[in-house]
């Protein structure tokens, strides 16, 4: 549906979702059996939700992403708890020769040589290892986190709200600050009013704003 590529390898797609802005408006409504008005209205009662911090509406809208990313980032993304995670297994599929390499305005390029390296003796060593007969579950233990991996991550608006605040903020590793970003981009396209009121009123980061 939406695919936006991320660092030199990676991406966050969109595979999924239910919902939108009508689907928190009616949730709100609900408490007092009435319907969705016209844009203005629904837009003004999504920004009272906000301002005033009632959140479980933004619950009812969900989203599923396909995204692929470095190990040390799958870790960060996976404690945010309040949502359903499923990675590609290290145990029954073998690993492409995929790792990370920051840029040369990330890192000197001596430096990028070295973790080059370190990428491709690694991988060569677990090449052997598989190749030799031992479970890959044992063999992926050489293998340096700046591997990619993959995993469905599907999440409610709050709960994705709440990773925003804190991944897309300059306290953020850098590479998990442009996953986040991405993440953003792409709750902005599917609920533009939840998002411009999330901005507005309930974002506690910095790199959504201004």
């Amino acid at each position: 549906m939406m695919r936006i590529k991320v660092l030199d390898k990676g991406f966050v797609e969109l595979i999924d979702h239910m919902g939108d802005d009508t689907s928190v408006v009616r949730a709100a409504r609900i408490c007092h059996a009435s319907q969705p008005g016209d844009e203005e209205q629904d837009r003004r009662l999504i920004e009272f939700l906000m301002k005033n911090h009632h959140e479980t509406p933004f619950e009812h809208v969900t989203f599923t992403f396909h995204v692929k990313c470095p190990i040390f980032v799958a870790r960060q993304w996976m404690r945010h708890r309040i949502a359903s995670y499923n990675e590609l297994s290290g145990r029954y599929t073998e690993y492409e020769d995929e790792f990370y390499i920051p840029s040369k305005e990330r890192l000197d390029e001596r430096f990028i040589e070295k973790m080059k390296e370190v990428y491709e003796f690694s991988y060569k060593t677990y090449q052997e290892l598989v190749d030799s007969g031992v479970r890959k579950e044992i063999a992926r233990m050489v293998l340096p986190t700046a591997l990619y991996t993959q995993f469905i991550w599907t999440v409610n608006a709050r709960s994705l709200m709440n990773f925003l605040s804190l991944r897309a903020d300059s306290h953020a590793q850098w590479e998990m600050q442009q996953y986040a970003l991405a993440v953003a981009q792409i709750f902005k396209a599917i609920c533009p009013k939840s998002y411009e009121a999330f901005v507005k009123h309930s974002y506690r980061g910095d790199l959504l704003k201004g």
